[in-house]
């Protein structure tokens, strides 16, 4: 049996839906934490957890398919309160002898939903019949309910839009609650939370931090680990947290890789050793990383070549420090979800340099401690270690650097061209007050040249592409509108002091279906 937490769990199985983490998002909103697991999870393995309950996610098959995934029927026995979202559903009616058949007609969006019983699950949501409107998401339908299950809402096309089985606490819906789409669906998914599965002992990242460090200490013991250190929210917050943790076992070490903004170097280096006075290891390794980037155009190559020459780097240091076991990193849920299907059938979109682009035969073993957390957990958590706002507010970098900003091959004039781009958008947003208002801001150096005339000249310059977007967590995210002053302006800087450039272009993507940044 593992040792159980101090406060109750929901376990989430996925089944491929794109909102999986967003409902773990949710759950963990309320205060409850949250785990997701994959679909295939042995009714031992959950048993041995003790969750509060259990959801089944949505996903993109049809649960009548030959090699549908399916759950472990004997989890739908164990007692422990179930609900199915969409696909999860779907898949409760036909384990429990219901029948599922193609839509006649599918809906897709914003659907009014009509509530035809309160009980649990609707608790204080509408009386008599009262509408919601909901993310629909489907081109399936129950056709027959199971026995035992009963129909608590509808909508126009989908008579059975929600199913409860009171008795044995299993519900389904249709719609999406996860979604900000659905009017009070956070609402929904507290009833289901308090008033099905009883929860009350609340999560909060104080008991995170204060769980994580007994865990690491338990882990690591007398070891000592390595901290792959960039300056951003993600590493300081874990080396602040392994320092409170461990203590002086600690080794930060901070890779110039050459790929880094304007400046950025002697930032980290004043910051952690004269601010946090955390023991710092500068590693200048800008040459290594430029030559083992040339002329490698393919994205997937660039994160892999640079995660591999990073391993092999923290390796040696990890020699000169003597006997090193562990290298912490900055990994988070988002980098995990993007890199590999590692919970349920979902797609890979790219590796990242910490996920995906590690070798597969690695001397030192990975402590990951905020593997599990979305990006604004770990800025409240930053808060709760103490670091200063400039800090807890800085923008997302990615790991690979400038490198996944040149579209094409990496050399040390295109970076400087980009650096100098990159420093334009980080003044101008700043000065405008756009800084801590959007997600993430900054310039793509594109792979062509494009015709323009400068004093009377006929020029054959480079093109550079704003990238400005808005997010909570970097799952989803869209595009700002920025007012047309700021980007007239940002064009005239960069094309007037940024000596190769000669057209600006704005990204105009949300994601998905486009990834934040471009490669």
């Amino acid at each position: 049996m593992e040792k159980q937490t101090p406060f109750d769990k929901i376990l989430i199985l996925d089944f491929g839906s794109q909102y999986t983490q967003l409902i773990a998002r949710r759950i963990r909103e309320c205060q409850i934490y949250s785990e997701i697991h994959p679909y295939d999870i042995s009714a031992e393995r959950i048993k041995s957890l003790s969750p509060q309950g259990i959801i089944f996610s949505g996903g993109p098959a049809s649960v009548y398919e030959k090699n549908a995934p399916h759950c472990h029927p004997a989890i739908l026995r164990m007692g422990i309160p179930i609900l199915g979202i969409c696909y999860g559903m779907q898949l409760i009616v036909q384990l429990f002898d219901g029948k599922v058949i193609p839509s006649e007609k599918r809906e897709y969006g914003k659907t009014k939903l009509t509530l035809d019983h309160q009980g649990r699950l609707f608790k204080d949501l509408g009386r008599g019949k009262k509408q919601l409107v909901v993310w629909m998401s489907h081109g399936d339908t129950v056709k027959v309910l199971p026995p035992g299950f009963h129909s608590i809402a509808h909508s126009r096309n989908t008579p059975f839009a929600a199913i409860e089985e009171s008795q044995k606490r299993i519900y389904g819906l249709q719609f999406h609650p996860e979604v900000v789409h659905t009017q009070r669906g956070l609402d929904l998914i507290r009833n289901f939370l308090f008033h099905v599965c009883r929860c009350s002992r609340l999560w909060t990242l104080d008991s995170f931090l204060e769980q994580t460090c007994h865990q690491l200490g338990k882990r690591i013991k007398t070891g000592k680990v390595i901290c792959a250190l960039s300056g951003g929210v993600d590493s300081t917050v874990v080396a602040l947290l392994l320092h409170r943790a461990i203590g002086d076992r600690l080794q930060c070490v901070f890779v110039n890789n050459g790929l880094l903004r304007k400046n950025e170097v002697s930032q980290v280096v004043n910051l952690f050793r004269y601010h946090f006075k955390i023991p710092l290891n500068y590693v200048n390794a800008e040459n290594t990383f430029l030559n083992e980037l040339e002329g490698v155009t393919d994205p997937e190559e660039k994160r892999k070549k640079i995660g591999k020459k990073f391993i092999s780097i923290f390796e040696k240091e990890a020699k000169k420090s003597g006997r090193v076991n562990y290298l912490a990193q900055g990994t988070l849920y988002p980098d995990v979800i993007e890199s590999v299907s590692s919970k349920g059938p979902s797609a890979t979109i790219k590796s990242h340099h910490n996920v995906g682009g590690l070798p597969e035969k690695m001397k030192l073993k990975l402590v990951e401690p905020l593997r599990e957390l979305f990006k604004d957990e770990v800025r409240k958590l930053g808060k709760i270690l103490g670091l200063p706002d400039e800090i807890i507010k800085r923008q997302p970098f990615p790991g690979p650097g400038l490198a996944i900003r040149i579209i094409g091959e990496v050399t040390p004039e295109r970076l400087d061209l980009l650096r100098e781009a990159d420093e334009i958008v980080m003044q101008e947003m700043a000065r405008k007050h756009f800084s801590n208002r959007v997600w993430q801001s900054f310039a793509v150096l594109l792979p062509v040249k494009t015709v323009g005339v400068m004093g009377d000249e006929r020029t054959y310059e480079n093109v550079v592409a704003l990238r400005v977007v808005g997010s909570q967590d970097g799952m989803t995210a869209d595009w700002v509108r920025l007012p047309y002053k700021i980007l007239e302006h940002l064009s005239n800087r960069i094309i007037n002091e940024v000596k190769g450039v000669n057209r600006v272009v704005y990204d105009i993507s949300s994601k998905p279906p486009s990834t934040i940044e471009w490669e």
